[in-house]
This record gives structure tokens, sequence and C-alpha cells, in this order.
């Protein structure tokens, strides 16, 4: 599966080192973590037997989840303490796009392309909850709380096709620097899913664009273009991708975990590395759905199994955004984790932002200047090209006749 862990390599940990563990449950005793989920696991890192070095590998190996693991569990206790930054960090994620170009290598802002509006990409398996975060994301910025929901959720998977066109939505409703885009979701036939997303990343998306999978039957494509209402062409505008969610099951990533057929981890492992979802070095904020049906302590295990399996910080870069609220979290927790992760998302599409290509447009502009004054010449131009055509032929005559 190339470089990395594979998904059948993180089950979960033993926890074996019990001075780990005396230390971190003093610091979480508010919490009471389901201590079955992590003493009936087989363990996130393959248990390794075999010399004295390995068995030493093995138990750092384990120290180092079990931190991570309880880092993550007292992350959602610490976020009471940013109460305060809630409203500025709002403002923050409402900025012009280009605000977070770092000038580096003598370049200024000037040097980049930047877009009318950062346009992030929602990508991730069918239920994932990628129409759901589009409402959660709308409620948070939109004062009008009575406001329908705008993207349209499928509560039975098997009685509905999912999103069948790109979506796109302002963030907020009226605004024009930030929209997301709901995508529909990927399939079990990774070739196909990856020339799908290979398109998207390479060519931009558009509003109300159909999407037809390579997978898909006569009888599928047949509905979907029925579903169409508007011709072949379009007034929406194209957008280039400046960065990717990918967003997650929960439920599914944890019966992955448990059961034998680990699936679903493969496919995120798989799609989540794919080259062209990542900008240079960075690669896609991943959200975590459906926690409101999971306890605390799953929830951290979740994140924490994510981490090591997809090789990125859990607290920085994995956002766990449940559809509703349980006892575990607070609305306040939701809009944080969402502010979070959008402005990670928004902050490295402005570092991953393309040089202005100015030069090549004013040779362009230069080019059609030319040619615009030498059409005035045309007449002048045949003139010339027939005398001196004329004069060959004469040239050649006088040269056979001598």
């Amino acid at each position: 599966m190339g470089g990395g862990s594979r998904p059948s390599d993180h089950l979960r940990p033993e926890l074996a080192d019990e001075g780990e563990t005396s230390f971190t449950s003093s610091s979480t005793s508010d919490y009471h973590p389901d201590d079955s989920l992590l003493s009936a696991s087989s363990g996130i890192t393959e248990s390794i037997t075999g010399s004295a070095s390995e068995e030493e590998s093995a138990a750092r190996d384990n120290r180092r989840w079990c931190k991570a693991y309880f880092d993550v569990l007292r992350s959602y206790r610490n976020s009471a303490e940013r109460a305060g930054v809630l409203r500025d960090a709002k403002d923050i994620i409402l900025r012009h796009p280009g605000d977070w170009i770092e000038e580096v290598g003598g370049t200024t802002a000037g040097d980049y392309e930047v877009p009318e509006a950062i346009t992030l990409l929602l990508v991730g398996p069918r239920g994932s909850g990628k129409s759901t975060l589009v409402n959660r994301i709308t409620r948070v910025f939109d004062d009008d709380l009575s406001a329908p929901d705008r993207a349209q959720v499928s509560h039975n998977l098997s009685a509905t096709r999912g999103t069948c066109f790109l979506q796109e939505y302002m963030i907020p409703r009226k605004s024009k620097s930030l929209c997301i885009y709901d995508t529909r979701s990927l399939a079990t036939n990774l070739p196909h899913d990856f020339r799908l997303l290979q398109r998207w990343m390479t060519r931009g998306v558009s509003h109300g664009e159909m999407v037809i999978r390579d997978s898909d039957d006569l009888e599928m494509r047949k509905n979907i273009k029925s579903m169409r209402r508007q011709g072949l062409f379009s007034p929406c505008k194209r957008r280039i991708v400046n960065f990717v969610i990918f967003v997650v099951d929960g439920l599914s990533v944890l019966k992955s975990m448990d059961a034998m057929d680990d699936q679903y981890n493969e496919i995120l492992f798989e799609t989540f590395n794919y080259p062209f979802l990542s900008f240079k070095d960075n690669k896609p904020a991943v959200v975590v759905t459906h926690g409101d049906e999971l306890s605390l302590s799953e929830r951290a295990l979740i994140r924490t199994c994510l981490g090591d399996l997809l090789g990125i910080p859990p607290i920085k870069q994995i956002f766990d955004i449940p559809e509703t609220m349980n006892a575990g979290t607070s609305e306040f927790d939701t809009e944080l984790a969402i502010v979070d992760m959008l402005r990670y998302s928004i902050e490295h599409a402005d570092r991953n932002l393309a040089f202005n290509q100015s030069y090549l447009l004013e040779g362009q502009r230069i080019f059609h200047w030319i040619m615009e004054r030498l059409h005035g010449y045309d007449v002048i131009l045949e003139v010339v090209i027939i005398s001196l055509c004329i004069i060959i032929l004469f040239l050649r005559g006088i040269a056979n006749l001598i």
C-alpha cells in the first residue's frame, strides 16, 4: 500500500505500562474512559514477540500510543478554556483570501494567484456525513437560526443515490470569500474513485456539475441524467480546489477496528494518501462524524487510531464534529471544532497558492497587440507578397531563356 503502516497493523493497544496508565488516568479522572476499549484490544501497534529489543520497541509504541490517546481525551476538557476566542476566530475565518500568505523566498502577496474565493472540497465514503457537515457549518456562521438546511441529507442510504451533482455553498450564505463543495460519495472501487478525484483536483469544480462514475451502470447513468434540469452549458464558474477536507464516519472506523474485515479503514488509508488530494507536503484535514452516537472515550480512541493510521496529529488535524449533541460535548465544543477545522484548511490553502503567472499573460497581451497592429497592413502585405512572387517568376523565366 505504499509508505506508512497498514490499517491491519493498527487495531488497538494494550495498556501494559502501569506507570503510564496511573499518570494519565489521574489527569483525566473526569472522563472515566471505557477501559474495555483499551484492555480488550489486540493492539493498534501489532503485537511483537521475539527478541528483547523487539519487546522494548513494542513497549515504547504502546506508551506513545497511550500518551496520544489521553492527550486527545484531555483536549475535550481543555476546549472550555478557549471560550473567549470563538468570536474572534469566526472573524478570522471570514478574512479575504490570501491573508495567510507567507512572504517567503523573497516573494510578496502579489506574486501569488489569489482566488476570488477559497474553495474547500469535501470528499469521503458514502454515509460519512458530508452534507450534514455543510449544514452544521452553516449554522455556526448564519444569524438566522430558523433558516432551513441547505444541503439535502440522506437518512436512508438504501433508498437514495446520495449527492449526484456538485453543490457549492458560500460560507456564510452571502459571503464571497469562502465556499465549500459537497461532492458525490466515493465508492469502494479505488481506481474509479481516483479518476474522479483527479478530475476535480486538476480541472476544478463547478456548481451543478453532474457526477457519473466509471462504475455506474446504464440505469444509474440514465437516472442521473434525467435529474439534470439544465443544458450542457452552465453559467457557473469553474473553481480551482484550494484544499481538501476528508470526511469519515466514526462508527464505521470503530467497526472496522473491531471486525476482522478492515476494508473501510483500508479504503480510508489508500484514499487519504492519494497524491492528488495533497498540496505539496500538506495532506487533507480530517473530520470525524457521528460522534453523537459514541462515548467520549470511543471518540478519543477513533481520533488516536486515525492519527496513527494516516500519520497525522490527531489533535491538530483530525476534528471531531458530531451531528447532534450528546452528554460528552456541548454546542460550544462543536462550534469550536468547526472553526478550528476551517481555519486549519484556509490557512493551508493560502500557504499553497500557485505563483502568479502574470509574465506569461503579459507576453500573450503583447503578442495580441502586435497581431492587431499587423492586421491593418493586410492589404500591403498581400501586395508585397504578390510582387515578390512575380519577381521570382520573372527571374526564373530569364534564367530559362539564357
